[in-house]
């Protein structure tokens, strides 16, 4: 039986459908912060899932409507098995965009003491993150490595961790009786994590000005300018590219796909004309998505790029091909 964050059955039999949403748990995960903030998911079906491949395999197969997955972080960059898994799985798009900080805190058992602690479980990723906290907090401490960061907590109460404290997200308290002991201990104020609301094919939302569109992008070959050639494509339409990261593509050493966000809507006139050059020009171009920005940052561009300044272009060409008079 499946069951959402307020422990609801998931069904029942005169109850209306509700919507299933995966994401990597268990309870207590950035990634269910991230799917807190979406106002669909709230009161359905909420799904932890192992990892970012058998959440995506959930939407594909039909066991769920929607997967959260990080896609970016602000230090350590893409997040590859995330963007493999967009390019290798077939039938997936996004659409939706979340910004999670990425914030830990220190818990323990209730009625512990932070002199108490000396040996700490943590994931070796966040503790690497709040390793400068701890050296002048608690000087003296050993490390417990854990598969996660919910697992170092949660070792904390079923006796399987020998650890006095643990490193978390500062959602794990909604769901476990435990005892911060201190808040805000990353050695980073600014990192955050993006992440997206991926779903089977739909068509993309409505412009709001403050879009992104987000693509996978193969070379045609390996010779000098190639991806050269690829940018401009962009370039030329005064768009904006705030991702641009290669994944080997596996087949052979020195052939590479492109991770894509570019700042702009899919129904954008220079969007779509750009659309249309990567797919003359490229043997596979996959289309990730047309989404609102998590930031909702408008985007800026020059006037020459207007839609208006596209649409009067073509109506001109479609003139001369008619044998129209040409005005001046």
């Amino acid at each position: 039986m499946t069951y959402d964050p307020a422990g609801h059955a998931a069904s029942t039999s005169d109850a209306p459908e509700r919507r299933t949403y995966s994401y990597l748990g268990p309870a207590g995960t950035f990634t269910e912060a991230a799917l807190a903030q979406v106002p669909e998911a709230r009161g359905q079906i909420w799904r932890p899932v192992r990892n970012v491949g058998e959440a995506l395999a959930d939407v594909v197969e039909g066991r769920s409507h929607a997967a959260m997955i990080a896609i970016e972080n602000s230090v350590d960059g893409g997040v590859s098995t995330a963007q493999d898994a967009l390019a290798t799985m077939p039938g997936l798009r996004i659409v939706g965009e979340y910004l999670v900080p990425v914030d830990f805190v220190l818990v323990a058992r209730p009625g512990t003491a932070l002199d108490d602690v000396s040996l700490i479980a943590a994931h070796p990723v966040a503790y690497a993150q709040c390793l400068p906290w701890l050296t002048g907090a608690l000087p003296a401490h050993a490390h417990i490595p854990a598969a996660s960061n919910v697992a170092s907590a949660i070792g904390l109460l079923d006796g399987s961790s020998d650890a006095d404290a643990a490193i978390a997200a500062p959602g794990i308290v909604a769901h476990h009786d435990l005892e911060v002991l201190a808040t805000h201990i990353g050695d980073n104020p600014n990192a955050v994590t993006r992440f997206v609301l991926v779903s089977r094919p739909v068509t993309p939302p409505d412009q709001t000005g403050a879009d992104k569109t987000s693509l996978i992008v193969e070379l045609p070959d390996d010779h000098p300018g190639a991806l050269l050639e690829m940018l401009e494509q962009f370039a030329t339409r005064g768009i904006n590219l705030s991702l641009l990261a290669s994944r080997p593509i596996g087949d052979a050493l020195g052939r590479y796909r492109f991770v894509i966000d570019a700042d702009g809507h899919i129904l954008d006139e220079r969007m779509a004309d750009a659309l249309l050059g990567l797919r003359r020009s490229s043997p596979k171009v996959i289309f990730l998505g047309s989404y609102p920005r998590a930031d909702r940052a408008v985007v800026r561009y020059p006037e020459r790029y207007a839609d208006d300044i596209f649409v009067e272009a073509r109506d001109w060409l479609r003139d001369l091909i008619s044998g129209a008079v040409e005005e001046d």
